[in-house]
């Protein structure tokens, strides 16, 4: 295991049980603890833990953790569910899609769709996103129109927010938005950690025709800090197998096309 590879590990371990010593991280990793002392020393310089004698807590009740720590997290899910977005996607179309490991999944299974990729008068796809790590996969993968709206970086997801990228969606019409939540509920509808993320996603589900929001069941009824739209603007929701049946249900009899990839 490398060390990004222990980093997302250990950090999953203190979003579980909010606080680990190093002798439990080192027998579930299976390294020395001289290891884990200089993994956790790395991290609280990062300001992402706090040590503490023996160990070190979570700095958060709700932990939002950075892009780079959670691509390994539900990855074989996610690919399952990105070609399974990208497959509702149709050539010639104005797709919005934002930030997330999802949504990375979804841009990936997009760039490699050659129906996509064709410069036909009219075949062309355009991609309106609000993450600069979306927009890099498909640049380099593809030869997709892509917009990007401007705003400030957040450095943990990529995504750009604030008045500056608002102020683009505002003038551009989807045809579907496909977007990657922290949480959706049948009754809470779709939210996120970051209200700056939450808003960017609400101006792009306001822009959009169909509202497709792709997540991985461990989001499944879960709540987050501020929401994103209500679920009666989703069309469709697209998930992995492992969702519970009676979860699968409540979405359905709300109106939501489930689809389990």
């Amino acid at each position: 295991m490398d060390r990004y590879a222990r980093w997302n590990a250990l950090l999953e371990m203190l979003t579980d049980s909010g606080r680990v010593t190093v002798e439990e991280a080192a027998e579930r990793l299976d390294v020395s603890q001289a290891t884990i002392r200089r993994d956790f020393d790395q991290l609280a310089q990062q300001q992402m833990i706090t040590r503490t004698r023996g160990g070190a807590v979570a700095n958060g009740v709700s932990y939002d953790l950075p892009l780079r720590y959670k691509t390994a997290k539900h990855s074989a899910e996610k690919q399952r569910i990105g070609a399974a977005a990208a497959a509702l996607v149709s050539p010639g179309t104005v797709v919005g899609l934002n930030g997330g490991t999802t949504s990375t999944e979804v841009a990936r299974a997009l760039a490699v769709r050659p129906d996509l990729n064709t410069s036909a008068e009219g075949a062309q796809l355009t991609v309106v996103t609000n993450a600069l790590n979306i927009a890099n996969e498909l640049l380099v993968r593809s030869r997709m129109k892509v917009v990007v709206a401007g705003g400030v970086v957040r450095p943990k997801s990529f995504e750009l927010v604030g008045p500056l990228g608002g102020a683009l969606l505002r003038e551009v019409t989807l045809d579907v938005a496909l977007l990657g939540v922290d949480a959706i509920d049948p009754q809470l509808g779709a939210a996120a950690h970051h209200e700056g993320e939450a808003a960017m996603n609400s101006l792009m589900v306001a822009r959009a025709k169909r509202v497709v929001v792709i997540a991985d069941s461990s989001k499944l009824g879960g709540h987050a800090f501020a929401r994103i739209c209500p679920v009666d603007r989703v069309e469709t929701l697209v998930t992995d197998a492992g969702a519970a049946p009676e979860v699968v249900a409540a979405f359905r009899a709300a109106g939501v096309h489930v689809i389990c990839a």
